[in-house]
């Protein structure tokens, strides 16, 4: 993946939408922890825990990479980021996040970062397939995509809940990266070296996920309706 190809954007664009769609846990969290702080240190504990949180999460994902090269490893991510791509698909628009508020600077700091490595495992696997390898590639992601996360989280959450489709297209690019690790792994390369073939199982990879998505959706939201007239 040459520098600054199209590759490479396409690459860097895939990371920025993961972690948007993936991230508004995290968003919100930090909100929560600077929350009972001054506001001067509420400004600092954001900035702080998002520099911590933005280079703990660029070594645990240059780790993942450098694990994804073991045989079979592919695989399994790949297997874990369809269920990822399903799970975003069939969740609540607006995220829930439960955490303890603190009201020390160094303590929202610590939850911050805290927070992010335990909450941030889907976005590490999701990332590191997206980035192929190319370290330079994870960390101008990274870096580019957490602050607006951070910084953004009310407009972005706020888009999400007004344009739903933001979460199908999450879902297609996580699932499209998953088909890639699938494809990629040492034990399954062999079924897909014709293109007709890598590009169909893609395709037809992303529609199975989308529409078992929307149709668990669609088929829980329709029991919801009849529980509360059940309860009217």
């Amino acid at each position: 993946m040459d520098l600054f190809s199209a590759e490479f954007f396409s690459g860097l664009m895939s990371i920025i939408l993961i972690n948007l769609v993936l991230a508004g846990d995290n968003a919100l969290l930090i909100g929560l922890a600077a929350k009972n702080l001054p506001k001067k240190q509420q400004k600092q504990a954001i900035f702080w825990g998002t520099i911590g949180a933005i280079i703990v999460r660029i070594i645990l994902t240059i780790v993942a990479v450098r694990l994804l090269e073991v045989d079979g490893l592919l695989l399994i991510s790949g297997v874990l980021l369809v269920f990822i791509a399903f799970k975003l698909l069939i969740s609540d628009s607006k995220p829930e996040v439960h955490s303890k508020t603190t009201t020390t600077l160094l303590g929202a700091m610590s939850t911050i970062i805290i927070a992010d490595i335990l909450m941030g495992v889907d976005n590490v696997i999701a990332v590191a397939g997206a980035a192929e390898g190319n370290i330079l590639l994870i960390i101008f992601g990274l870096v580019l995509s957490i602050p607006i996360v951070v910084w953004g989280s009310t407009l972005v959450i706020m888009l999400i809940e007004k344009f739903p489709i933001i979460i199908i297209i999450g879902s297609g690019v996580l699932t499209l990266t998953a088909a890639e690790m699938i494809m990629k792994d040492t034990y399954t390369k062999a079924f897909f070296a014709d293109p007709a073939t890598s590009g169909r199982f893609e395709w037809i990879l992303v529609i199975v996920v989308t529409y078992l998505g929307l149709m668990w959706k669609i088929l829980n939201s329709g029991k919801k309706d009849k529980n509360a007239l059940s309860k009217a």
